[in-house]
């Protein structure tokens, strides 16, 4: 992973990276998706080496804002458990959405989730993201990096992992402690009850919000 001679932004800061965390406060434990079969620490190590040498590939590859955002979406639909992550951030109102419902609004966040982190990677542009170890974490396994963006000083960054879906995938972000999971269900969670919680609406709008 070679850092490019690009030069970063310089707004480019850890309190702009932890502002997609914001609202946190669930637990962890309560939003895995479940015990892990047959995953093992170093499937788990992996499957994050392969997602982190893509992710630095795209941020290094100076292509364009759109092309950047449709590798993005490819790497988040091949390493990411989406219908989890989609599912924990639309909270109470999956419970009451329909099946048709839940398969338009998890390919609107699909969308959405991948030029919103999309964004932020871009601004990795000159650094880099290294993965340093991997633990198992009650039902799950954690995979801790450490992102070094130039003019910052390292933070953590940690993958959740499981294969309650068949596959080995992540369902959560950890940076500095702070979770996507419930970042987003506090996020969607707004969206929703601005449109009066009419879900159509919400999935309808999704994409073009990211």
């Amino acid at each position: 992973m070679i850092p490019t001679k690009t030069p970063m932004r310089s707004e480019v800061s850890r309190r702009r990276l932890l502002a997609l965390a914001a609202a946190a406060g669930a637990s962890t434990a309560a939003l895995a998706p479940g015990a892990a079969r047959a995953l093992t620490t170093d499937e788990a190590r992996a499957l994050i080496d392969r997602l982190v040498a893509e992710i630095n590939g795209v941020i290094n590859s100076g292509g364009s804002e759109s092309a950047m955002f449709a590798e993005f979406e490819r790497i988040f639909t091949r390493y990411a458990d989406v219908a989890i992550i989609a599912q924990s951030a639309l909270g109470p109102a999956a419970r009451q959405a329909s099946p048709a419902q839940m398969q338009a609004f998890t390919a609107a966040f699909r969308t959405y989730i991948s030029r919103k982190y999309g964004r932020r990677f871009r601004e990795f542009i000159g650094g880099r993201i290294e993965v340093t170890g991997a633990e198992p974490v009650k039902s799950f396994f954690e995979v801790i990096s450490t992102a070094y963006l130039r003019g910052e000083a390292p933070f953590e960054v940690r993958f959740q992992v499981s294969d309650r879906s068949g596959r080995d995938l992540f369902f959560n972000i950890i940076i500095e402690g702070v979770n996507m999971l419930a970042s987003e269900r506090a996020e969607i969670g707004a969206l929703l009850d601005a449109r009066g919680g009419d879900l159509n609406r919400l999935t309808a709008d999704l994409p073009g919000l990211g």
